[in-house]
């Protein structure tokens, strides 16, 4: 067997109401911690998501700020201004609760509240130097794992992704609720959903860090997915079915945290840096084109992995007209000029997307600029 390395959050606990009971699921987290930061956005908190955690954690005597001013493809400057805000606070312990930009955002205040290093020194691949504040994650939505990986990506300047990945970031404790979940649009719903898938496909194929564990990961991730994003999506009060999906996110976010994400993700980040589109609806549209671009080195993967979720004819091209066969039938955006996106913005997206080569390198076949503008085409 070839050497590999694995890792993942300590504690996972899941189950209807989790969230709500944070502060006795926690507990031993939470011994010795007087002050806690909550950092989440707007909308979750209008919704009331936040009230029954935030009213128990009261209860046990702990003074909580709540951070809500996360946006998506979150900016540099707001997250520094929230880590000011919870230094400020005295915060001991940080909570994440909501969707990714959410949780990405809670890494970072951990972190910068946890060191002296100054984030713009952070960017890239094992470059932090210290260490973080205690961190709990609740995810509001089931589809980019940022509960269960070492990754937070930010929105440098007005539209560059960055990301920050270390083995720092890892939460102490992931928490799963579907019932934060029930009320989620079904268009959010659909895309997270495939945007999780999106980490499965991607696990499984990656050219450098691929694994036995994250495999198996990955394809009993997709399998829960691809089972459970049609019935979440038409039908949004069935709990079973949010279950699935968190649980397929939780699964294949694993698996990606070990064996990096490639050209899909590489080629989505230039969409949500300039043109806003969600980071799960970016992923569903570049899928298709950058796994048919990926065929010829990676059939026998995608073959696999078609066969795995019993598609008829187990190949490359079974595999992606599923994936657009759910596109479809959640009713998400399939084409970028649906989003804004024009013929002459493609020379841009496309060395954009050449400039995100820790993403690149781990795809399965080399990509080139003229690749890259190829891919967005096929789709605009």
């Amino acid at each position: 067997m070839a050497s590999f390395q694995f890792r993942t959050v300590p504690h996972v606990h899941a189950g209807r109401g989790s969230a709500t009971n944070l502060a006795t699921i926690a507990a031993p987290l939470l011994d010795g911690v007087g002050r806690i930061v909550l950092v989440t956005d707007r909308g979750v908190r209008q919704a009331g998501l936040i009230e029954g955690c935030l009213a128990q954690l009261e209860l046990a005597g702990l003074a909580v700020l709540v951070i809500d001013e996360v946006v998506a493809d979150p900016p540099e400057a707001m997250v520094l201004s929230a880590a000011a805000r919870a230094r400020e606070f005295g915060a001991q312990l940080v909570i994440g609760f909501g969707g990714g930009s959410s949780l990405d955002t809670a890494k970072l205040v951990a972190l910068l509240l946890g060191c002296d290093q100054p984030l713009a020194d952070m960017y890239g691949v094992n470059q932090v130097k210290g260490e973080r504040l205690p961190l709990i994650l609740v995810p509001t939505t089931a589809g980019t794992g940022s509960e269960v990986t070492p990754i937070s990506v930010v929105t440098v300047g007005e539209a560059t992704k960055m990301g920050v990945n270390d083995p720092v970031l890892f939460g102490d404790m992931a928490v799963l609720d579907a019932e934060l979940t029930v009320g989620l649009p079904r268009h959010v719903t659909a895309a997270t959903g495939i945007d999780a898938m999106v980490h499965g496909i991607e696990a499984y194929t990656s050219a450098i860090e691929k694994n036995p564990v994250s495999d198996a990961l990955a394809l009993a991730g997709l399998k829960k997915l691809h089972g459970a994003i049609e019935r979440a999506c038409l039908d949004g009060s069935d709990i079973a079915a949010r279950e699935d999906m968190l649980l397929g996110a939780l699964l294949t976010g694993q698996a990606f945290a070990n064996a990096p994400v490639g050209a899909v993700h590489a080629l989505a980040y230039p969409l949500g840096g300039i043109f806003h589109v969600p980071h799960g609806l970016s992923n569903s549209l570049m899928l298709p084109p950058v796994l048919r671009y990926n065929a010829t080195s990676a059939e026998p993967l995608y073959s696999q992995l078609a066969a795995h979720l019993d598609l008829a004819g187990a190949s490359t091209e079974a595999l992606v007209t599923e994936m657009e066969r759910i596109a479809g039938v959640v009713g998400i955006e399939t084409r970028l000029n649906q989003v804004g996106v024009s013929h002459n913005d493609l020379p841009k997206l496309a060395e954009d997307a050449m400039k995100v080569e820790r993403l690149l390198k781990n795809n399965p076949r080399p990509m080139t600029l003229e690749a890259a503008q190829a891919c967005y085409e096929a789709v605009l």
